[in-house]
């Protein structure tokens, strides 16, 4: 199966390093990766330049039968944001995936609906995600890939949101994300009939403002005390204390550096949250 994950830019550039971690010549590494390559383990992508590089989102490592493919990747799938999904069966990894869906599935479906900001962090904590102190979800904010979510502290997501942790979700200290923000960590290969998935880590860092109904991709990290205007698109990195908008995330300008404030969202009316 061919759905994947994406990696990094440029991994066969990267391969030297790869090699003097693992300890084995270039030549192994790159030979391996070829392999790799043509038996849908890693998969490229050329665009503008560069070349995008996945991997399995399946965890597929019992299944690679050379030794060192099967430590490359296992290596690359440990370095991901996320969690790689299990091959199902009568096994642990299916059973807690299960687990973990159904646990989200009650967050979105009730949970997330109760006027407790105690309840829902509790909830989604016990879940696998990781939530500073004084950050909050705010209600009917649904949320995919729990165990996948990271939130620094002092930060806020807005009513009605999407939060697709799957491909690895990582938002940083004092981030105002505004309500009907749809963060999306997750898509589909349009080029293949069998609709492989295709996904990636999204992040977003310290002191970042995304204002209502922007759409964030996989691929984007936005730059501290960066703005993304309501309505935005945005599947690629921007800068830090750029104000970016439009469909194509074209820069508008730069916001004031030095930025010190606090967000604060949980206290704001805390009896109706």
């Amino acid at each position: 199966m061919k759905h994947r994950i994406f990696h990094s830019l440029n991994l066969r550039q990267a391969l030297p390093e790869y090699a003097e971690k693992m300890g084995v010549s270039l030549e192994e590494l790159d030979s391996s990766y070829q392999w790799m390559l043509e038996n849908d383990v890693c998969f490229e992508q050329p665009r503008k330049g560069n070349t995008l590089c996945f991997i399995s989102y399946l965890n597929i490592e019992p299944r690679i039968e050379p030794p060192l493919a099967r430590r490359f990747y296992a290596l690359l799938g440990r370095e991901l944001k996320s969690t790689l999904m299990p091959l199902y069966g009568i096994n642990w990894p299916t059973l807690r995936d299960r687990m973990l869906r159904s646990w989200e599935q009650v967050y979105n479906l009730i949970i997330c609906k109760i006027p407790s900001h105690t309840l829902r962090l509790l909830w989604l904590r016990a879940g696998g995600a990781k939530i500073g102190k004084g950050s909050t979800v705010w209600r009917n904010t649904e949320v995919l890939g729990v165990d996948n979510l990271r939130i620094g502290n002092d930060s806020t997501v807005g009513w009605h949101c999407q939060l697709d942790a799957r491909g690895g979700l990582i938002i940083g200290d004092h981030v105002t994300i505004a309500s009907h923000v749809l963060i999306v960590g997750g898509g589909h290969d349009l080029q293949a009939a069998e609709f492989w998935a295709v996904g990636g880590s999204i992040h977003i860092r310290d002191y970042a403002w995304i204002a209502s109904r922007a759409l964030i991709s996989f691929g984007a990290d936005i730059g501290e005390g960066a703005v993304v205007g309501g309505q935005c698109v945005v599947s690629k990195p921007i800068p830090a204390y750029a104000i970016v908008g439009g469909p194509d995330a074209a820069i508008k300008g730069e916001r004031c550096h030095d930025l010190n404030y606090k967000v604060g969202g949980k206290g704001l009316f805390t009896l109706f949250h």
